[in-house]
């Protein structure tokens, strides 16, 4: 028989109008509540009258951009102070981060870089990590339903990852009506963040008959819902956009990611361009790769053509022309080109070894020789 393993949160609630479980369900796991939040998300106002009106104390802190280690840092000595038994968190996939962290952080008896992969120890946690419940407004990272977190390490120009098990929620509630109006540019680079999250799952070389399932059901459908929302907004296509990050958080958490988050994660740290931006930009040159990889495994030479064959339908083109299609359509959509968003170009050599050493490289089919990745990066950057 084939094996297989699954982490998934303790409990998804997925569906319209179930964001008024989210309450009930904080108030009931601790007293001292820690609410994680966006400053832009107004809805969280109102969680926190309800969390309060259930009984509880509630402490709010705000999340400002991608979270880095001085802001945990401080965050974590805020929610010791307030002697928190319980995280929620409410926002895009950084404000999950933060959260998901703050959870594993509060009761950890070391600091953060005994935890944190590549540039701490990478040890495991000694302490459970606090109740936590989280609540996307953003369908993109899959943070809702993912055991690790990412921290920016500025001093090392770096993006590493704080992973435990028990980092899994307790309680993830996808209410997609909480993302129903979002800023086009964030649905898109969000969305984006969302496909490549499906694809890179599928055409790993950890992929499981499960995280398969996830991945033909979620590659097609995100791919028509970001079109549809590039052209108008559609209750449907937030659904299927939601879905499809949900679907990608669960399969990259059991058959990882690719060569596309490996130097997504690295420029990130380098760059401080939105991850979202980034995947976007890079999912079309490693697909090329993978094409011309002469030592692609033939099964996933078959995935790959299946991929493309989704993008066409998306678009409305052939096959074969589906990733140049791809890449025209960011284009037209307003997705950035990497050269406008930073004032000089990252040294390219650098990035690419330190993307070979990401976590996320170890589920690419194939090895990219340092030469290949190089020049890949020189190339978003022109």
């Amino acid at each position: 028989m084939m094996q297989f393993a699954l982490a998934a949160p303790a409990r998804i609630e997925f569906g319209r109008g179930k964001a008024a479980l989210v309450a009930p369900a904080v108030a009931a796991l601790g007293q001292r509540v820690l609410l994680v939040r966006g400053r832009s998300v107004d809805w969280a106002d109102q969680l926190e009258r309800d969390i309060a009106a259930a009984g509880a104390a509630v402490t709010v802190v705000y999340s400002a951009g991608e979270p880095d280690l001085p802001l945990l840092l401080g965050l974590v000595d805020q929610a010791r102070t307030a002697q928190v038994d319980a995280v929620v968190g409410v926002g895009g996939g950084s404000t999950l981060d933060l959260a998901k962290a703050l959870a594993a952080l509060v009761p950890a008896p070391a600091g953060p870089m005994r935890y944190l992969e590549v540039v701490g120890e990478g040890k495991p946690l000694e302490a459970a990590p606090l109740p936590f419940v989280a609540v996307p407004t953003t369908s993109g990272t899959g943070a809702e339903v993912t055991k690790n977190a990412v921290i920016g390490i500025p001093e090392a120009a770096r993006k590493v990852s704080l992973r435990d098990d028990r980092m899994l929620a307790d309680l993830a509630v996808i209410d997609p009506a909480l993302t129903d109006g979002c800023p086009r540019s964030v649905t898109l680079a969000s969305g984006l963040d969302a496909v490549v999250q499906v694809i890179e799952p599928y055409l790993s070389s950890r992929a499981t008959v499960l995280t398969d399932a996830l991945c033909r059901e979620a590659i097609p459908r995100g791919l028509s819902a970001l079109v549809r929302l590039m052209q108008a907004e559609d209750l449907a296509a937030r659904d299927d956009l939601a879905l499809t990050s949900v679907y990608g958080g669960l399969a990259l958490a059991n058959a990882g990611l690719g060569a596309v988050h490996g130097v997504a994660g690295v420029l990130g740290g380098t760059t401080g361009i939105a991850h979202g931006v980034l995947c976007g930009r890079f999912l079309c040159p490693v697909l090329r790769d993978h094409e011309g990889a002469e030592d692609l495994p033939e099964t996933t030479r078959a995935r790959l053509t299946q991929v493309k064959l989704w993008i066409g339908q998306a678009l409305s083109v052939p096959e074969e022309q589906a990733i140049d299609a791809l890449e025209q359509w960011m284009d037209a959509a307003g997705l950035p080109r990497l050269a406008d968003l930073t004032p000089e170009a990252p040294d390219a050599a650098n990035v690419a070894s330190a993307s070979a050493m990401s976590s996320s490289m170890k589920g690419n089919p194939v090895t990219i020789p340092h030469s290949r990745l190089t020049e890949m990066v020189q190339k978003a950057f022109t």
